[in-house]
């Protein structure tokens, strides 16, 4: 077989007479293998994880006059978040979520929006791992990625390690595999590719159908096709992104640790956004209301109204609308600095 007929068969992840050429289901566990679990499968750090912290809000009404959120009528509105403990610690199943993605995502945007000043647009880009390196050592296949990404003309980026992928009911059925999740390391990437991919992106044979045309290109599939031959990694780059924040968040969801490693870092960085490389000043992230973008401030809360505060309980909102004042005048929400309330 041909190195590119045999990257069209592995592109195309399917089975090809009765060989399923996809990666094997070998899970120990669920979502575990060897010393390897997904974020947020291990037992609640302590107590006071998840629990209510506070509130943080907007009484910036004047703002809010005729705007809309989430389909709502903000006028005459204060904007409200309930604000919890978290132990960002990724093995937490209460706080990988809402805490320690949410922060790792935060450093991730902040450093990518420096390097997109100088590198261009960040793009969302998948490098799987060949079936005959699946017994590397995580340094070792890191290392294989990280070269395969800089013969396609990746230059660099913040790479996020997946060792699992999921088969639902339809995949499960046209692999002829069990439905759950199965060994497939990988990693997510958000960096930047020499040259752009906009050559790529707009192409009619951009198609993973047609992809066999781009090997006489100077494009990234065409290097990527070249390069598969001697690595015999699949590299793909995703559909445009909406926000650095989202999609980093969304990718340290359910991303993998090594649980025998006392400190493995998920998101490391690579080429001309690695820490010696790209100087970045860290900043605190801000948490601004998505009404009038003006900063969230801690309130009390002095009206009669339920609030329901602890995540999953029936009623539970995360943020929402209310009134400032009652319909006698009396203050629903007061800010924490005010001298009556310290």
């Amino acid at each position: 077989m041909s190195a590119e007929s045999a990257f069209n068969l592995r592109q195309a992840f399917d089975v090809l007479d009765g060989v399923v050429v996809d990666e094997p289901v070998v899970v120990d566990g669920f979502a575990r293998f060897g010393g390897y679990e997904l974020v947020g499968h291990s037992s609640q750090t302590n107590e006071f994880c998840g629990t209510f912290l506070s509130f943080k809000g907007c009484l910036n009404v004047d703002g809010h006059e005729g705007k809309v959120w989430k389909g709502l009528d903000c006028t005459n509105k204060a904007f409200i978040r309930v604000v919890h403990h978290w132990c960002n610690n990724p093995r937490c199943s209460t706080c990988y979520e809402s805490g320690w993605s949410v922060r790792e995502a935060g450093k991730i945007e902040q450093r990518l929006v420096v390097g997109a000043k100088r590198f261009g647009l960040v793009q969302h880009i998948v490098a799987s791992v060949p079936l005959r390196d699946y017994g590397l050592s995580y340094g070792a296949l890191r290392s294989a990625v990280i070269k395969a990404l800089f013969v396609r003309g990746v230059v660099g980026g913040v790479l996020i390690f997946h060792g699992f992928r999921y088969n639902n009911v339809e995949e499960a059925r046209r692999k002829r595999v069990v439905v759950g999740w199965y060994w497939s390391p990988h990693w997510h990437c958000l960096g930047f590719i020499f040259g752009g991919f906009s050559k790529c992106r707009h192409c009619e044979f951009c198609d993973r159908s047609l992809r066999g045309n781009c090997r006489s290109c100077s494009g990234f599939y065409g290097r990527s096709m070249d390069a598969y031959g001697d690595d015999a990694f699949i590299v793909e780059v995703m559909e445009e992104r909406k926000t650095i924040f989202g999609t980093a968040w969304y990718q340290l969801h359910h991303s993998s640790i090594d649980v025998s490693k006392r400190r493995f870092h998920v998101a490391t960085w690579f080429g001309v956004c690695s820490y010696r490389k790209l100087k970045v000043t860290p900043e605190k992230r801000k948490d601004l209301c998505p009404i009038c973008q003006e900063d969230l401030e801690k309130l009390f809360h002095v009206g009669v109204r339920r609030i329901v505060k602890v995540k999953g309980q029936c009623g539970y909102v995360g943020s929402f609308l209310d009134d400032v004042f009652d319909e006698d005048g009396r203050a629903n929400w007061v800010l924490a600095s005010s001298s009556t309330y310290r």
